[in-house]
């Protein structure tokens, strides 16, 4: 059943839309779409390392997502305005990383695959690498959701409950770079913030609760996966970008059905 490529590339779809859903309700409710951005666009820097070092794309991505969050709570600490380090951030790295492909010997590839995903040439290795840390990422959040909702809502809040709420901006961080990492793939460095964010903002007029939010992203992740992977087969487009599409469609349809109730 594996060896049809639009089977895996399904199985690729859902497993990125299961990830991602819960961690875009945290970067809507933090306001974070920008730092989804700028650890992105870092990615495609992760591929050079990876290709220059011989390194599993997704081991080397990962590093530099997790490199670039430092970098960036580092210098946002030191005074210097959130959005300017991100903006300079998101577009060096991005820009770096183009430069730096071009340098490794002896490796000519094509771009638009890690910019915007070539999910139809997923492989069953592939396949294995998104599915274990979309788990992984699943498994984070339930175990760490009522602590990072609490932080979420008011660091002061976390503080007198006991917890650190700059562990837990760690740790959604974490989740982020994994997810970053395993969607390179899937709807390649330009489009993650989407399929973080999309979804998420979609759910939100529908939504009654934190957790009825998470879970109405994730149900909307999968519709615009496998939508979208529909539609690029009917109409033979891009499919990460269709995908991201078909996301913004429903993000359209539950803003007017929520206007409609206004």
């Amino acid at each position: 059943m594996l060896d049809d490529f639009l089977i895996r590339a399904a199985l690729a779809g859902l497993g990125l839309a299961i990830a991602a859903a819960p961690l875009g309700c945290f970067v809507a409710w933090r306001r974070m779409a920008y730092f989804g951005d700028a650890t992105a666009h870092a990615a495609i820097l992760g591929v050079a390392l990876s290709l220059a070092l011989s390194l599993p794309v997704v081991v080397g991505t990962l590093a530099v997502v997790l490199v670039m969050a430092a970098l960036v709570y580092a210098l946002s600490e030191r005074g210097l305005a959130m959005d300017t380090v991100l903006g300079v951030l998101a577009h060096s790295a991005l820009a770096f990383g183009l430069v730096a492909v071009t340098f490794v010997p002896g490796v000519r590839l094509d771009l638009s695959a890690y910019l915007f995903g070539d999910i139809l040439a997923v492989s069953k290795s592939d396949l294995a690498v998104i599915w274990t840390g979309a788990v992984a990422v699943v498994a984070l959040v339930v175990w760490r959701w009522q602590a990072l909702l609490t932080a979420t809502v008011s660091p002061d809040l976390a503080w007198a409950s006991g917890l650190d709420p700059r562990r837990e901006s760690r740790i959604l961080t974490l989740a982020l770079a994994v997810v970053v990492a395993v969607a390179i793939k899937v709807v390649g460095a330009l489009l993650v913030s989407a399929m973080l964010l999309i979804p998420a903002a979609a759910a939100r007029p529908l939504a009654r609760s934190p957790e009825s939010m998470a879970v109405i992203a994730a149900g909307v992740a999968v519709l615009a996966a496998l939508g979208g992977l529909w539609g690029a087969f009917l109409f033979d487009t891009p499919a990460g970008p269709s995908m991201v599409c078909a996301a913004a469609v429903i993000f359209g349809g539950t803003t007017l059905v929520q206007r409609l109730r206004g």
